[in-house]
């Protein structure tokens, strides 16, 4: 991937694979972000979405940060400016975004910065990256889902410290935790995240954001209603299949069964 330019404060790069890289990029203040940075951010979110030669997006941060959250020289601008606008605001972006994203964690994750790592759907940290939630430091209610998804992943005990303290969660003890998937060096965490796109593009494409979606929408629900969900969206996926997508379908797993040797297992 080319290096970004200074002057894109957020930088996109499409590769011909369907992988697309979003890089937050202000790396003399730690990428922290100001409200037009947000709207960009929100915009190329928005726009990689509906780009149908994008299966998979990678964001990450440019320097030693991943984000350190809000430049708090234009808090004000940001907490009493257009924030309730969702179609200006990043993390109601990715959230509706159908694509996985992967977060390629490269340092410091703070506050907002933590809130854009959990809206991610996979996380690929260095051993340098720390998470840190400043909110209880500052004065800063937070707004885009900090307070409720960290406890949720990682136990709401561990959350309450996390937050009420703001004492920093290192790489080793967010994959001890589950908050994030791996964590590699430095030099290799875009091809880790690279890799993991990779594999996903393999897949099904018409599967893939659906089952994005219902587990998604599940963990928002209690089991009994989120199975209710996986069913009926289930149903909803095979009415819709014509006779020609199924016969892919026994094409695909009758080609898969023959390459397969006497001591391969399923």
């Amino acid at each position: 991937m080319e290096n970004p330019p200074p002057e894109k404060l957020i930088f996109v790069h499409r590769d011909q694979n369907g992988v697309a890289y979003v890089i937050i990029n202000r790396p003399k203040s730690l990428n922290s972000l100001t409200r037009p940075m947000m709207v960009d951010l929100a915009k190329e979110i928005k726009s990689l979405a509906s780009d149908d030669s994008v299966r998979v997006i990678i964001l990450s941060g440019s320097g030693r940060a991943f984000c350190s959250g809000v430049d708090l020289t234009s808090a004000e601008d940001v907490f009493k400016g257009d924030v309730k606008d969702l179609e200006t605001d990043p993390v109601e972006q990715m959230e509706r975004c159908k694509k996985p994203i992967i977060g390629a964690i490269n340092g410091f994750a703070v506050t907002a910065g933590f809130e854009i790592a959990l809206a991610c759907d996979l996380l690929v940290a260095s051993k340098e990256a720390k998470f840190m939630d400043t909110h209880a430091r500052f004065g800063i209610f937070p707004s885009w889902g900090l307070s409720q998804k960290l406890s949720r992943i990682i136990g709401p005990s561990r959350a309450r410290e996390a937050s009420l303290t703001a004492v920093p969660i290192t790489a080793e003890q967010a994959e001890k935790w589950g908050l994030v998937n791996h964590v590699v060096e430095g030099s290799e965490l875009l091809k880790k995240a690279r890799q993991i796109a990779e594999a996903i593009i393999k897949n099904n494409k018409e599967l893939v954001p659906k089952y994005k979606a219902v587990i998604n929408d599940g963990f928002k629900l209690d089991l009994g209603h989120a199975l209710a969900l996986e069913k009926e969206r289930a149903h909803a996926y095979y009415d819709g299949m014509t006779k020609e997508q199924f016969e892919k379908m026994q094409e695909f797993i009758a080609g898969r069964s023959s390459k397969k040797t006497p001591s391969s297992k399923l």
